[in-house]
């Protein structure tokens, strides 16, 4: 699952004419059956850009659509699944009015000029975490230096890990091979020294495979926590059907209010909906739902879905334009620092 992903600036320009439709649709692109709308609301179609195949990052919207929470508040929801465009491009070209992005990506897809906003935290906290092997000689971020990182090739991977190395009172200074998803692999079979799991997924597939692994997170190294995953949607599309927006948002934060509370339940929900995504894995689902409800990433510290705050929007994105990392449509850093309170809010949630 690539869910360090980041959107460069050219895929955005590149792809604001595409529909995000190269590949066939999968079973979950297609619409659930029609209901009778419980609510006189005018009907709406949402279409959802995920970012990624099926996984526990999408439980709460296949649980909305299985239950009828949707179809109860008049929203047709299309999931269109991953393709050659990402989420925010789909949305800065209008082809989808919401998709699943991360704190880091809707930053720079923002400063590069697309009118998107997040409107849920699908995670409330970082599930990112350095990786290295639990029997290998790293016991601390310092020990990094000189080692290899299996990287992504992404612009804010080197400037993360030096600040937590350095933070550690190492010199921050590393080889990298960039490898995209076969990092993973990479550190396993002792290839690379570290790597940047997602911790709810690849670190539970690797637990699952009697991989043990050694964690650094980086909060504990002064690093600011982010939003690892939010819903984004198309600004426009919010101003125009404040309604229909609301109706969706709180329909699918019921759906992932579920996911927290009955981690099992809406993990075979996640499993009936999408055929054949699992096979590989039949346990990885409900183990990462687990590890997503009992590591309090999906509530607030009040058991509230979705709730975002200025600080921890400001403090990432603030990171990575002090390291020069946000750059406009043209290529050009920005000249100065974006309107965080801009980038994100919780008006359309129940």
């Amino acid at each position: 699952m690539k869910l360090l992903r980041l959107l460069l600036v050219a895929a955005l320009v590149a792809g604001c004419g595409s529909t995000g439709s190269s590949s066939g649709p999968s079973a979950s692109a297609q619409p659930s059956a029609p209901a009778t709308p419980a609510t006189s609301a005018t009907p709406a179609t949402v279409r959802l850009a995920l970012d990624w195949t099926p996984n526990t990052n999408h439980t709460g919207f296949f649980v909305a659509r299985a239950k009828g929470w949707y179809a109860e508040a008049a929203i047709d929801l299309r999931i269109l699944p991953y393709a050659s465009a990402t989420p925010e491009t789909l949305l800065a070209a209008h082809q989808a009015e919401c998709g699943i992005s991360f704190q880091d990506s809707l930053t720079f897809a923002a400063a590069a000029g697309a009118d998107i906003l997040s409107v849920a935290a699908i995670l409330q906290k970082t599930a990112s975490a350095i990786g290295v092997l639990a029997d290998g000689p790293i016991r601390r971020p310092r020990d990094l230096d000189g080692r290899t990182y299996a990287g992504f090739g992404y612009p804010n991977e080197a400037p993360t890990l030096k600040a937590v190395i350095k933070a550690d009172g190492g010199r921050g200074e590393f080889k990298t091979a960039t490898l995209d998803t076969a990092a993973y692999e990479a550190l396993y079979s002792r290839r690379a020294d570290f790597t940047i799991p997602f911790t709810a997924w690849e670190g539970v597939e690797a637990e699952l495979r009697g991989i043990k692994l050694r964690y650094f997170q980086f909060a504990d190294y002064g690093f600011p926590q982010f939003y690892q995953v939010v819903l984004a949607c198309d600004r426009q599309w919010l101003d125009a059907n404040p309604d229909a927006a609301r109706r969706f948002v709180t329909a699918t934060a019921r759906g992932f209010q579920l996911a927290a509370e009955q981690p099992d339940e809406a993990a075979a929900i996640l499993v009936a909906e999408n055929p054949g995504v699992f096979d590989a894995n039949k346990d990885l689902p409900r183990a990462s739902q687990r590890f997503l409800a009992d590591g309090g990433y999906l509530l607030d510290g009040e058991g509230r879905f979705g709730r975002q705050t200025l600080e921890q929007w400001t403090a990432y994105s603030r990171f990575l334009y002090e390291q020069g990392l946000l750059v406009d449509g043209a290529g050009r850093p920005l000249p100065k620092p974006l309107d965080y309170g801009r980038l994100f809010t919780n008006d359309f949630l129940p």
